[in-house]
């Protein structure tokens, strides 16, 4: 089966929910690769140097020194190629309504997916 994505960037300090966010991607025909980075900060500079040029990103909310809103809005200066093509999906066990809220109103933001992810919702954004 053909892969959905070629590569994902997964964006979460957490590491146990980095392991099980991954092992769910790698397992279906989601992504042909995952880039786990630990910090949003990281994740800039990967993306900023060209390091990573992913088709997806899944990306947390609450993190250590900068959180997914403030990674969104150091993604909003980027000038790299494909960024328009790239989808972001907000990742979050955030049951805050202004989180959602937040996540709906912002243009990079495909959709808005809570913690943790599951076959049945992967297959979800794939339909």
């Amino acid at each position: 089966m053909t892969k959905h994505y070629k590569t994902c960037l997964l964006i979460d300090d957490n590491y146990i929910d980095n392991f099980v966010t991954r092992r769910i991607l790698e397992s279906g025909d989601f992504t042909e690769k995952v880039i786990v980075s630990q910090s949003a900060t990281e994740a800039i500079n990967s993306l900023k140097s060209g390091q990573v040029k992913p088709d997806v990103i899944f990306l947390d909310i609450r993190m250590p020194m900068m959180g997914g809103f403030e990674f969104l809005q150091e993604y909003d200066k980027l000038e790299i190629e494909g960024k328009k093509g790239i989808k972001i999906f907000m990742l979050s066990s955030s049951l805050d309504p202004t989180d959602l809220r937040k996540s709906t109103n912002n243009k990079y933001i495909t959709q808005f997916v809570h913690k943790p992810l599951t076959q049945k919702t992967l297959d979800e954004l794939c339909a």
